[in-house]
């Protein structure tokens, strides 16, 4: 049976292979040489000359940017996330997946068509302001709030399923215990249940800060290129510049990815949030 199963995965473990690991190892390997198109193999050589580029104040300026954005909307997700995840889990209603459904909904369409039509709603004359004959949110478009609020948009959810997974998963009968030996509701709920759901908030967390600390899509199209995040400074690299560069901070990217994931596995190592 092992045999079989081995057999299963081996299309999958080829296909990893070529797809993430050989396309990461020369992402890695052209972050540290001085490849390029215009050169042979032979000609190719370690440099680390392109690595002042991590201290450029362009670069420096867009890793302050990334840390800020990610670091507001991983606590704004979180503080709002868990009001969320902690009232779908108390409510009585039968059918709770519908909700968590709804929730995660906006996720199954593309992400560039999610970032546009918010834009359109965050300018003067938007497609409510039509409909309705005023508009929400005003002309925020371009501004440090316009990318702060499609941020958190868009990667709340991210914090809404671990937390409530780990929510589901607490014996009911320790906040009833609780309750029984006369602790507020408030006191059962900072010593019981919170502590017990810091396996979520840590998964929330990381999967919030990860994409809004990479990402580029959302700050590029909502701040209208006023915001430069780090994502953004990599794009520009690869696109209109040298592999070199772009594949230098990508590189300092996947580590920070990869120092996540371990606190990941450290706090939750049978991925019990992530289900």
């Amino acid at each position: 049976m092992n045999k079989l199963y081995r057999g299963l995965a081996r299309p999958y473990q080829i296909w990893l292979i070529i797809l993430v690991f050989i396309p990461l190892l020369a992402m890695v390997l052209i972050s540290i040489s001085n490849y390029n198109a215009s050169l042979s193999l032979s000609e190719v050589q370690i440099t680390f000359a392109d690595w002042d580029l991590l201290f450029q104040h362009q670069t420096l300026v867009a890793f302050k940017n990334s840390l800020v954005y990610a670091s507001l909307t991983t606590i704004i997700s979180f503080v709002l996330g868990y009001f969320v995840a902690y009232q779908i889990k108390q409510s009585r209603i039968k059918n709770k997946f519908i909700i968590l459904t709804i929730i995660i909904l906006p996720m199954w369409s593309n992400l560039i068509l999610r970032t546009e039509g918010l834009l359109n709603i965050m300018e003067e004359n938007n497609i409510l302001k039509s409909i309705i004959g005023f508009s929400l949110l005003g002309n925020i478009a371009g501004t440090p709030f316009a990318v702060l609020f499609g941020l958190v948009f868009t990667y709340m959810p991210f914090m809404i399923l671990p937390i409530y997974t780990a929510l589901e998963k607490i014996d009911i009968s320790l906040e009833e215990a609780s309750q029984d030996l006369g602790v507020t509701p408030f006191k059962t709920f900072w010593k019981v249940i919170f502590p017990l759901s810091l396996k979520g908030v840590v998964t929330g967390s990381i999967m919030v800060f990860l994409p809004t600390m990479a990402g580029f899509a959302i700050p590029k199209i909502l701040s209208k290129g006023n915001i430069v995040l780090i994502g953004n400074i990599i794009d520009q690299k690869f696109l209109y510049t040298t592999f070199n560069d772009g594949s230098l901070l990508a590189v300092v990217i996947l580590i920070v990815i990869l120092g996540s994931l371990l606190i990941i596995t450290r706090f939750d190592k049978e991925g019990e949030t992530l289900l």
